[in-house]
């Protein structure tokens, strides 16, 4: 049984090396363009449509984790849309992309928002992301904002 298993881990590593890491890299890289282009239309349904609709997604962000797509969004529309609050204008800066295999990718960067009033917060961030039948999406988002 362990070696069937060692040999479908192995067929899948070599697999993988067929895989073009340069479209897997630009196709992930497109999500997170998407991502900044559907925030700066204050667009937060198109933004959430980067991440998995699952009640497994998981999103970690100023020593809270939240579990859930629903919960996620939840979350933005209370930080980013309720009252008083704004969006702003979305950066991702220095971006890399590690393939972890076909069907998985780890992404790493900057974020910032800079306000209406010209004030600007951001942080880093890292996600996990996968490719299902409808595309890539993020599984895990860990982001954290800059000391103040």
């Amino acid at each position: 049984m362990m070696t069937m298993a060692l040999i479908v881990f192995l067929g899948s590593v070599g697999n993988f090396e067929q895989v073009d890491r340069e479209t897997l890299i630009a196709e992930v890289q497109h999500v997170l363009d998407v991502q900044v282009a559907d925030w700066n239309r204050r667009d937060l349904d198109g933004f959430c449509r980067g991440y998995w609709n699952s009640p497994k997604l998981t999103f970690q962000s100023g020593g809270t984790k939240t579990v859930g797509w629903e919960a996620m969004k939840k979350r933005y529309k209370a930080r980013y849309q309720s009252e008083g609050k704004e969006m702003g204008t979305l950066a991702f800066e220095k971006v890399e992309v590690e393939p972890l295999g076909p069907e998985s990718a780890l992404a790493r960067g900057r974020w910032e928002l800079t306000m209406s009033d010209g004030t600007k917060v951001g942080g880093l961030f890292t996600v996990v992301v996968r490719k299902f039948p409808q595309g890539w999406k993020i599984i895990h988002d860990h982001t954290s904002s800059d000391e103040k």
